[in-house]
């Protein structure tokens, strides 16, 4: 029976599919990180301040202003992780994954901050106050070893971030990396103070807070385009190259005519598909379950962690014919129907099938049903002028065999001396002869030549059934199973 209803693929089956890490350690390893990094920037921040305050340099002070902002946001990350893999609950639906979002968007908002301030002091004390420096072998040891943790906290960061795919992470990562080119900023800034004093050259007083302009220029610029990703990210923007690559993939897949809708959000480290896909109204529900499949495994192909949601439309294909279209009628109203035959007689078409209706119903109410059927097919396909519907029973309750079923010899000679006055049929085998209650039934195997055409075969079929039951009219139900004669295993 076809399709006639919208179905929907179950994530959480085509994300069980679907190539995954081991998510209890991931979120194990992105915590652990995380806490790592916070201590450090804690650390970091009370040297570069102690140091700082000793020398007076603006550039040291202004790198313990970034590691302390680093330690708010490590501060932000920590939180983050611990919230984003929770699983969903009734008030998150989609998970706590945007947490990792908002958290890069905050870390890159204090980062422009911190960026901000350091500009505007440097230029204060280059035009209106400037400060002596205390040359000191401390602070440059200060920033010496912030420059040694902040490499190794970003390596560690970056790598569990492309591992887990966290952007809390990246950030925290791009942070220390951030703090490393304004450590050496300030070690150029203190180098070249020094050697103005030594060598009596006064404008060089000025390197202090103008390396510290200059990297947090260059700092303040990667983070506009950090927080334009954490916004796109926010507003569920994707990369507009994904989402062609998606649709394109699941466009390949045998079935699906059209995808009508694609939307892609992304929440933290992982992404929501859904999609809505048309597909030939004749296709079953079995084949319908076997493209979402395959559609699902080609989202998988372009976003592998994705949680899946794929729904289904029916649509009408070109290459249709009446007869389709006349079967799509009745799939939409949940019958089986067969014998369907269409005439044309003076440029008129006339459409005669058998429904099948379940047994109990009863006759005012299965007409009226096949009614409603008759007016649909009408209503729908207008090149036809005519529809004669003939009414059969469909079984619906297991007819329970009597003790002595058995082969009716007398029946089964019949049967075979009837197929013998048919050229088509080769011969007839596994005759069984069944009585159920009232009823007596007989099935059997019917081998006709390899290249015989269908309706031949049907003709041949029926014929059979004719003359078999003009003999044996007390055979109520003749079921004939054609076979070629290649595939004939008596």
């Amino acid at each position: 029976m076809s399709q006639a209803a919208t179905s929907a693929s179950k994530p959480s089956q085509a994300t069980r599919n679907a190539p995954q890490m081991d998510l209890a350690g991931s979120s194990a390893a992105k915590r652990q990180v995380a806490l790592h990094s916070m201590v450090a920037a804690a650390a970091m921040t009370l040297l570069k301040l102690a140091a700082g305050l000793l020398s007076g340099s603006l550039g040291v002070l202004s790198d313990a202003a970034h590691s302390g902002l680093d330690l708010v946001g490590s501060a932000l990350t920590y939180f983050s992780v611990n919230v984003s893999d929770k699983p969903a609950d009734e008030d998150h639906t989609y998970g706590h994954g945007k947490i990792e979002n908002l958290s890069a968007f905050g870390e890159a908002g204090l980062m422009a901050l911190s960026c901000a301030w350091i500009i505007w002091e440097a230029v204060r004390r280059i035009f209106y106050h400037s400060v002596a420096l205390q040359h000191s072998v401390w602070p440059v040891l200060v920033v010496v070893a912030s420059i040694a943790v902040d490499f190794w906290r970003s390596r560690q960061l970056r790598a569990v971030a492309r591992r887990t795919g966290s952007p809390a992470l990246a950030t925290d990562a791009f942070h220390f990396a951030s703090d490393i080119w304004v450590s050496l900023a300030v070690l150029a800034g203190l180098g070249a103070t020094w050697a103005g004093e030594r060598l009596g050259i006064g404008w060089l007083q000025y390197a202090d807070p103008f390396a510290a302009m200059l990297v947090s220029a260059m700092i303040l610029r990667m983070t506009v385009r950090l927080g334009h990703e954490s916004v796109g990210a926010l507003m569920d923007e994707i990369p507009r190259e994904t989402g062609r690559r998606l649709v394109r993939e699941v466009q390949r897949v045998e079935g699906v005519m059209a995808v009508e809708q694609a939307r892609v959000r992304r929440a933290g480290a992982g992404y929501f598909a859904d999609l809505t896909l048309a597909l030939p109204r004749r296709s079953t529900f079995e084949h319908t379950g076997e493209v979402v499949q395959a559609a699902t495994a080609a989202v998988h192909s372009v976003l592998p962690t994705a949680d899946v949601v794929i729904h289904t439309v029916p649509r009408e294909t070109r290459a249709e014919s009446i007869f389709d279209r006349v079967r799509a009628v009745a799939a939409r109203n949940n019958v089986s129907v067969h014998e369907l035959s269409i005439q044309s007689h003076n440029g008129r078409l006339r459409v005669e099938l058998h429904v099948e209706i379940e047994e109990n119903v009863k006759l005012r109410e299965a007409h009226g049903f096949v009614s409603s059927l008759e007016a649909e097919i009408l209503r729908d396909i207008p090149e036809i002028d005519a529809v004669l519907t003939h009414i059969e029973s469909e079984p619906a309750t297991i007819e329970e065999p009597k003790e002595e079923v058995l082969e009716d010899r007398r029946i089964e000679i019949a049967l075979r001396a009837a197929a013998r006055d048919i050229p088509d049929i080769v011969d007839v085998h596994a005759v069984a002869v069944v009585h159920t209650g009232e009823h007596v039934s007989l099935t059997c195997h019917c081998t006709l030549p390899d290249e015989l055409p269908m309706h031949r075969v049907h003709e041949a079929i029926t014929a059979l059934e004719d003359r078999f039951k003009l003999e044996c009219p007390e055979v109520y139900r003749v079921t004939i199973h054609p076979e070629p004669v290649t595939d004939n295993t008596r």
